[in-house]
């Protein structure tokens, strides 16, 4: 039998259960409820306290959380690398991002005292923390330390 994972819909928030065979065949599913794709290539956005809980503690995937702000030069240099780790992790990871200032609770839940930082989350719990801009290849081998 088909082992399956859960999966917060980035767009909704539903929770959906995909088969893992479909994620590693690349025949990826959309959102039972809003019917928009699962995975499409972009870090989700974390707009506020209740999405980063949602998407934290209910997706069985690793997620990847890059902790940023508009204001900060390091986050805009990294934000295309992120952008492409996202196209090349999914979809067995889920990459992610916060602005810290717009959800400052959830940067002072993690201590969060300079950016960017990311921090990989596996069922719901911090597995590791890296602070400083990085490039592509840096942050998929950071996603894949998970597994």
């Amino acid at each position: 039998m088909d082992k399956s994972v859960i999966i917060v819909c980035p767009q909704c928030g539903s929770l959906n259960k995909a088969p893992d065979s479909k994620l590693q065949s690349g025949n990826l599913p959309n959102c039972g409820r809003c019917h928009a794709p699962l995975f499409d290539g972009h870090p989700a956005d974390l707009a506020s306290a209740e999405d980063f809980d949602r998407m934290i503690g209910k997706t069985e995937l690793p997620v990847l959380v890059d902790f940023w702000a508009g204001w900060c030069g390091p986050c805009r240099a990294m934000a295309p690398e992120f952008e492409a780790a996202a196209r090349d992790l999914e979809p067995m990871a889920r990459l992610a991002k916060l602005d810290t200032e717009r959800v400052p609770e959830i940067a002072a839940r993690f201590g969060i005292q300079s950016i960017p930082t990311m921090i990989l989350f596996s069922r719901g719990r911090e597995i590791n923390r890296r602070s400083g801009a990085l490039g592509r290849s840096a942050i998929i081998a950071f996603a894949q330390s998970a597994s």
